[in-house]
């Protein structure tokens, strides 16, 4: 039986809209429009990690995560954002593959569906906002009458583990493991002295899309979001990655215990009142059959030799 895990993340409506040229347009809640996302021709396209060494979890704030392990990485390719929905569409049309939460749903399981978040409106601290939702995929989010229309740059979600390997099989790739992922998205950091760097400046200005304000109850969606963003809103980092820290969390090829597999990166529902783990060395277990509206994942390749 699954269980709703308790972790700083989850999905609430996307803010975002994309357009068949892969830019894509966001509205704050204050009626303003920009635009923002990848162009089409960036969509699949890999960033070179370099070979070099680095502290695992040289500033650790929570027990879980490792601490003052240096570590020598070889270098890889990394897709320089996370998987999006149109490339999942893709792989789907060629494959005919089913998600673990399809096939559940097809088998009639009573603990079919995937976890879909939704905002706390009446301030009460009993109610609880994640719900296991029947019918909640890949391509109906939020649940069976909604739908991907128009969210073709956003990152994937409702994808467990099998799922996600499959795909990277699919695409010639494979899933980082958490040492990768932890070096590229470290020495990715616009400071490397400022472990949340990557999520904001030093003015406080946000420079991915996390939760600003008090989760779960109010969202002042300062970084144009209240949901998913498409990828590549948020300037890239120093390997030339987007949305490494926040967006969605990201699956690795790391077990973190039996029956559970690490997630790294935080989400668009990490806040500093709860989850503040949109840093490198921030970690999470996610039950390797689950899946939810805020997690994804991208893929690697290895240097050819």
């Amino acid at each position: 039986m699954r269980h709703l895990v308790a972790l700083a993340c989850a999905v609430a409506l996307a803010a975002c809209d994309s357009d068949d040229t892969g830019q894509s347009a966001s509205v704050l809640d204050a009626g303003l429009s920009v635009s923002c996302g990848l162009t089409q021709d960036k969509i699949g396209t890999f960033a070179a990690i370099p070979s070099g060494a680095f502290v695992m979890g040289k500033n650790a704030r929570y027990p879980e995560e490792r601490g003052n392990m240096r570590l020598h990485v070889v270098g890889f390719q990394m897709q320089m954002h996370e998987v999006t929905n149109a490339q999942f569409t893709e792989f789907v049309a060629a494959t005919g593959y089913l998600t673990t939460a399809e096939q559940d749903l097809a088998a009639g399981r009573s603990d079919a569906g995937s976890a879909v978040f939704a905002q706390v409106l009446d301030g009460s601290m009993a109610k609880n906002p994640w719900e296991l939702v029947p019918g909640a995929t890949w391509k109906t989010p939020d649940g069976p009458d909604s739908s991907i229309a128009g969210k073709d740059q956003h990152p994937v979600v409702h994808v467990s583990l099998e799922d996600a390997r499959a795909y990277a099989e699919w695409a010639d790739a494979r899933l980082p493991t958490e040492v990768e992922w932890e070096y590229a998205a470290t020495i990715g950091l616009p400071d490397p002295d400022v472990t949340t760097s990557g999520a904001y400046g030093e003015d406080g200005t946000p420079r991915a899309n996390t939760w600003q304000g008090v989760f779960p109850f109010f969202n002042q969606d300062t970084d144009g979001f209240s949901g998913s963003s498409p990828v590549g809103c948020f300037d890239p980092d120093g390997n030339g990655l987007h949305d490494m820290i926040g967006n969605v969390w990201e699956l690795t090829d790391t077990p973190y215990a039996a029956g559970g597999q690490t997630i790294k990166g935080g989400s668009y529902l990490c806040a500093d009142n709860f989850c503040l783990r949109y840093r490198p060395e921030a970690r999470q277990p996610l039950e390797t059959d689950f899946s939810t509206n805020h997690i994804g994942f991208r893929v690697v390749r290895d240097d050819a030799p």
